[in-house]
């Protein structure tokens, strides 16, 4: 991919999430968040709508920072690829995640880690001793689960003898035991596991997640591992792990999995240019294949809307909990009907959002 394509792709892609963060209705998990939430997030979200109002004004802060990834990713990606045209693909397939689509187009806390963690991966290489501290800093601070990075940056500088990273992420490792921080973990074994997967498959698409669990483990055995691929390994590892006895937050891992999307693209490029045309034919079928899926995964969220008119059954779209308390708001307020009990608090937050109020 040169510039030429990459730059009004990227123009298309602003306006699409713009519109979709304008026009998206308040997500259950928004509106928990919006009246009852104490966090980072409330704050943001709060600050954002007093400033701007309505749901743009909600998620505001968040667009801002989620582009902000997109270029922190193309920094992380002229790290590690050195073609021009493989950066840009490289920044191109994390802006088509639906993962990533999603957490800019919602209020949320991924949106926030993701920027972090890349600008720790920039600092690192970079030599900002001082940047990476500062990165990390804000990590603990927001996410009680980074608890997983910090273990992944603590193994990663053991064993390569990095001793400001042993340091800086045993403090905070200390501090997460002082201040009983962290991933909760307990019940028994349940069968998440397969449902672990299926969250994964639908962050990055089903076939490009295949793929990146392919990488990490290509790269467990037999090639060189970097910070990055630490990072995402301990994640996607913990992750798994727990969800053989206990279902998990998959917003506690994502933020760390879904920034090795420049690794799934330099181990392609290495199986692929080390053999000769006449037999890259598979690899570039498969690339083409993947690239299809994760495009046509990234329309589907990006036009979901649309799909509400060609089913028989809406119950059965993915964004039905988003759109029903919209649809109940707007037929209350037809009725001139101020007030609606319901018996789940959180459509209760969506219904305040839009001005019904629980009855007295």
């Amino acid at each position: 991919m040169n510039k030429k394509i990459f730059y009004p792709s990227l123009l298309l892609y602003s306006i699409a999430i713009v519109y979709l963060a304008w026009t998206t209705p308040i997500s259950p998990h928004e509106a928990k968040l919006f009246y009852s939430g104490d966090g980072v997030v409330h704050m943001l979200m709060l600050s954002g709508y007093q400033f701007v109002g309505g749901l743009i004004g909600v998620r505001v802060f968040f667009l801002i920072i989620g582009f902000f990834s997109i270029f922190l990713y193309y920094e992380v990606s002229k790290i590690y690829l050195k073609q021009e045209a493989d950066i840009y693909l490289s920044t191109f397939i994390y802006m088509l995640l639906p993962g990533i689509i999603t957490a800019l187009t919602l209020a949320n806390v991924s949106i926030l880690i993701i920027p972090l963690v890349l600008l720790f991966v920039v600092a690192y290489n970079h030599k900002f001793l001082w940047l990476e501290a500062m990165a990390m800093l804000f990590i603990f601070l927001i996410h009680d689960a980074s608890i997983i990075f910090f273990v992944a940056i603590f193994l990663y500088g053991f064993l390569y003898k990095e001793s400001s990273l042993v340091l800086l992420s045993g403090v905070f490792l200390s501090l997460f035991v002082l201040l009983d921080k962290g991933v909760a973990i307990g019940g028994r074994p349940s069968g998440y596991f397969a449902d672990v997967f299926g969250l994964y498959a639908a962050i990055f698409s089903p076939l490009l997640f295949i793929y990146f669990f392919y990488t990490i483990y290509r790269v467990l055995l037999r090639e060189e591992k970097n910070i990055l691929w630490y990072i995402s390994f301990v994640a996607l590892l913990v992750s798994l792990l727990l969800s053989v006895r206990q279902r998990i937050i998959v917003t506690d891992f994502a933020p760390y999995v879904v920034i090795s999307v420049v690794l799934m693209l330099d181990t392609f490029n290495n199986s692929l240019r080390i053999r000769l045309p006449e037999y890259q034919k598979w690899y570039k079928m498969g690339y083409y294949t993947v690239m299809l899926l994760l495009i046509v995964s990234s329309f589907i969220i990006i036009f979901h809307k649309s799909f509400f008119y060609i089913m028989k059954n809406r119950q059965k779209h993915f964004a039905i909990k988003l759109y029903e308390p919209y649809w109940l708001a707007k037929e209350l307020k037809m009725k001139n009907i101020k007030c609606y009990n319901s018996p789940n608090k959180k459509i209760e937050y969506q219904l305040r959002f839009y001005g019904i109020d629980k009855c007295r």
